[in-house]
């Protein structure tokens, strides 16, 4: 067997098995340094299997060399390479940013354990995308939820205690309800295997039990992906969270539950004419709600991480806007929003932490000023709020251009989703700028005592300011040169839409 075709594998076993290694690394710095590593190799391993799939592979790997559908199957196509590159990124750039303040916000003793939750968050997350088995979705879903939760409580913010118990609540039952719905799939169709399952549910998919099952998995997998109106779970965790934790699950973690929801529902479901529309109809009226009613809080919130907690859950209502068209076109700009989307909400969260190096408090007036001792974090925030609105040479852009141009191909009905999309963007220029007004204000005599003393301070170059500035340059290059992220994002709607396994 060909050597790529084990990549699959090492995903998910490396940090796996890295994990318990980390808590027994008590010397200060060396859990870290092990943890980057080991997220290092997961990145490494994501940018080789984005070579193959590009190259025209489909990676399969069989555990224990039982074949599918009677053995568990690893499969990685490119729906989810890009998946894997949004996740694996994600978690080296946060944890090479993370050196300082995860010293300031975790105890020494605490560090080990602190840095093997993440490692099993990061097993868990690949886990989902590269497994062709239900049950093992759920299983790699635990797994991540259960690490997330340690994460997010990480920190020295009591506030995080009702933050993380709402949100183990509301992940427990989108758990459930996703398991249930496997349940009774399995109980018609015998296979817990994707591809098994897609083929025998054809012909019994007008029976109840597949219907409702169909209904359990949507909403389990809406409340883990925070759709709207199921997402109250997620400004809270988000805002209380230890800084780069919310860098790390901000820019991967909703995008996996939608990974799974999507490959479910073209994937399995692919039968289901009648389904799939119902499905749409009912998607796009929710994704439309949360781009607007999401936008608008993000308008009047006064905490800078709370304001782009709501903006995720809006940028999540543009991905899902996209499948609901159920077009080629539609699930291309989808799932370039899902990667663009990482991109620059990973680009603001390492701004707001590295704002909170010099500024405790993050609430927006507090940071009045702030550009004359911070003004490269500034211009990066700058910068990536540009690629949030969709300004032209960033990221954001494209994903968005690609959104409108589906949507204008659905005809007349598509204009009052094009004015959504406008007015969004619109609210967010509008959020956005009130931050950027509050960082380049001219200082007068009334600012906090806190923003005088830190106004003499000099910027420091830390590894949170470069992977800060690294980020919002791949913002750029992106923008610029989207042939990677666009070419897996077509080759993605091709095989939703045609079901090539």
């Amino acid at each position: 067997m060909d050597f790529a075709q084990h990549l699959p594998a090492l995903q998910v076993i490396v940090p796996l098995l890295a994990a318990p290694l980390i808590v027994l690394l008590q010397p200060r710095g060396f859990a870290w340094a092990a943890t980057t590593a080991t997220a290092f190799f997961s990145f490494a391993v994501s940018i080789a299997i984005a070579v193959r799939i590009l190259a025209g592979d489909i990676l399969r790997y069989e555990m224990g060399g039982w074949f599918a559908p009677i053995g568990i199957e690893l499969r990685v196509d490119a729906f989810s390479a890009i998946v894997l590159l949004i996740i694996s990124g994600a978690a080296a750039i946060s944890l090479i940013a993370a050196r300082n303040s995860i010293n300031q916000q975790i105890e020494d003793h605490r560090q080990p354990l602190f840095f093997a939750a993440w490692l099993l968050a990061i097993a868990g997350l690949v886990g989902m995308v590269v497994t062709a088995d239900a049950f093992n979705i759920f299983v790699f879903m635990e797994i991540s939820s259960l690490a997330g939760y340690i994460l997010i409580a990480g920190g020295p913010d009591r506030r995080t205690l009702p933050a993380v118990f709402k949100y183990l609540i509301i992940g427990t039952i989108g758990a459930t309800f996703y398991l249930i719905g496997v349940g009774m799939i399995y109980m018609m169709t015998g296979t817990l295997n994707l591809e098994d399952m897609a083929q025998r549910v054809v012909g019994i998919e007008d029976q109840r039990p597949i219907l409702v099952a169909a209904a359990f998995v949507f909403i389990g997998l809406a409340l883990k992906a925070a759709l709207f109106p199921l997402h109250v779970w997620l400004p809270n965790a988000y805002t209380h969270a230890p800084h780069m934790v919310t860098v790390f699950l901000a820019a991967c973690g909703t995008k996996v539950a939608v990974y799974v929801l999507l490959r479910f529902q073209f994937s399995i479901f692919q039968s289901f004419g009648e389904h799939l529309l119902q499905f749409a109809l009912f998607l796009m009226p929710l994704a439309l709600l949360g781009i607007i009613v999401a936008s608008l809080v993000a308008m009047f919130e006064g905490h800078l991480k709370r304001m782009l907690a709501f903006s995720s859950v809006a940028q999540i209502g543009y991905i899902l806007m996209g499948a609901s068209l159920m077009s080629d076109s539609g699930i291309t700009a989808s799932t370039l929003h899902m990667f663009n989307h990482a991109l620059t909400k990973g680009a603001l969260f390492l701004a707001v932490a590295k704002f909170a190096t010099q500024y405790a408090d993050l609430r927006i007036d507090s940071l009045k000023s702030a550009a004359r001792s911070m003004p490269l974090t500034s211009f990066a925030f700058v910068i990536a709020g540009l690629s949030l609105i969709g300004v032209p040479g960033t990221a954001g852009f494209i994903s968005k251009w690609q959104l409108i141009m589906a949507i204008m191909e659905t005809g007349n009905m598509g204009f009052i989703m094009v004015a959504i999309v406008v007015i969004s963007s619109l609210i967010a220029v509008g959020y956005i700028w009130r931050v950027i007004e509050t960082l380049y204000a001219i200082p007068t005599d009334d600012l906090p005592d806190d923003a005088a003393d830190v106004s003499v301070k000099p910027e420091k170059i830390d590894m949170l300011l470069i992977a800060l500035i690294f980020t919002v340059a791949m913002n750029i290059y992106f923008g610029l040169v989207p042939g990677l992220p666009l070419t897996l994002a077509e080759l993605s709607s091709k095989i939703l839409l045609k079901v090539e396994f």
